[in-house]
């Protein structure tokens, strides 16, 4: 009975990771309100599938990478609340509650390793995953893109150059307007980041199926992807939280450009990146 509790919780942090967004970003009242709710409810099946998990083993003490997980799950979410009773800092649940449900998904998924009805199934996941990651990766590229055309423009304005003036052989009357590359660069990364979660929850699954199993935090690509999934978040935090723009926002932008490049990197050394059995 404790998994299909741990399922409920998987499910409720789901939602309350998806809600957490726009009551940060935006600052939407009503989605802080939900965000809440339904962490609040998560958290609380979620105790209750640990202790029966644990009362049902006739122990107290984890044992297992799926165990282990589910139980750290619970603290990430236990310390949250903590802070959020204390300081209202619901903000903090924008990396707090994503990495509880990460936490959390391959646990509830069952005490076995997971494996799919058929060859055909795992293929479609496995294409799902690479194209969800392969719009993540060209959406942070674009944003990078427009981020470099704003300098770009941004220059060319304080320079005051007519068109006459310019060099026949880089015209740049076609860069659009600053502010249309600044949603421009906001949008892409907006768009970019739904596809790097999916990718990633995709991963975690099609991971199973390796000789790593429910222990796949311990390949390096792996750990490289959900390092940048938490540094993206940081983008989209500092972006709309601090209004950051323009020049800073563009050296922010090819940091993180930087940082994808070394995690596509470590796909060179990942034996989870197989995806195959082994």
């Amino acid at each position: 009975m404790y998994l299909l509790w741990l399922r409920v919780a998987a499910i409720l942090y789901a939602a309350a990771s998806v809600a957490v967004f726009p009551a940060v970003l935006y600052g939407l009242e009503r989605w802080r309100k939900i965000c809440v709710h339904l962490a609040g409810l998560a958290l609380f099946f979620h105790f209750v599938s640990a202790m029966e998990m644990l009362v049902q083993a006739h122990r107290w003490m984890p044992m297992g990478v799926r165990e282990v997980e589910s139980l750290l799950g619970l603290v990430v979410a236990g310390l949250f609340f903590l802070v959020w009773w204390l300081y209202d800092a619901v903000s903090l649940g924008i990396f707090a509650l994503p990495c509880t449900f990460f936490l959390l998904f391959v646990p509830a998924l069952g005490p076995g390793r997971y494996t799919f009805p058929s060859e055909g199934v795992r293929v479609s996941w496995l294409i799902a995953h690479i194209i969800a990651l392969m719009l993540a990766y060209a959406a942070l590229g674009f944003s990078l893109l427009a981020s470099v055309l704003y300098l770009v423009q941004e220059r060319r304005l304080k320079s005051k150059h007519t068109a006459a003036k310019q060099s026949r052989w880089l015209p740049t009357d076609w860069i659009p307007s600053l502010d249309a590359l600044e949603r421009l660069a906001h949008a892409t990364l907006e768009f970019g980041f739904p596809c790097m979660t999916v990718g990633l929850v995709i991963g975690s699954v099609l991971a199973q199926e390796t000789v790593l199993g429910a222990a796949y935090f311990r390949d390096p690509k792996v750990v490289a992807s959900f390092a940048m999934w938490a540094v993206y978040v940081a983008l989209l935090l500092v972006r709309r939280g601090a209004g950051l723009r323009g020049r800073r926002a563009a050296y922010l932008s090819g940091a993180v450009f930087l940082v994808m490049l070394a995690v596509m990197a470590a796909n060179v050394f990942s034996r989870v990146h197989r995806f195959g059995p082994q």
